[in-house]
């Protein structure tokens, strides 16, 4: 099965829909992005590019060479400079991880992170741009 994201006009991904193998390959039953994408929008119009779980994130498990990044989910953005998909920004001050397309806090979470008993949990702060220790 592939996988392909329709994105709006500002290349927001609206939606993930799964095609069957069969109408993504050409006639020698050779995969091809642009026949899954004309395929797509023969279909039900719009703009579409493909995605896969074959993602910078999975690469270590699965084996293979990394596609876009990350798997696109609704809200991700499809970055053409970087032919890949971008979760949202989850907080103004994170910075974007050139090898990975995934956002992180400009400060390291703490190492004792999910440590201890109870483990130690933190949530990030925007006002004070640090983690913050989460008491139960």
């Amino acid at each position: 099965m592939a996988h392909f994201a329709e994105l709006d006009t500002n290349n927001i991904v609206l939606k993930v829909i799964v095609v069957a193998n069969k109408d993504t390959q050409d006639e020698n039953g050779n995969p091809s992005e642009s026949i899954g994408i004309a395929f797509c929008t023969n279909l039900l119009g719009g703009n579409w590019r493909q995605t896969s779980y074959n993602t910078q994130a999975n690469i270590h498990k699965l084996g293979g060479t990394p596609f876009r990044k990350n798997y696109a989910g609704i809200g991700y953005s499809f970055d053409a400079e970087r032919d890949a998909f971008i979760p949202p920004k989850p907080f103004a001050s994170w910075v974007l991880d050139e090898n990975t397309c995934l956002w992180n806090a400009p400060v390291a979470m703490p190492s004792d992170a999910g440590q201890g008993d109870p483990p130690k949990m933190y949530i990030w702060n925007e006002e004070t741009t640090n983690w913050v220790e989460v008491t139960q």
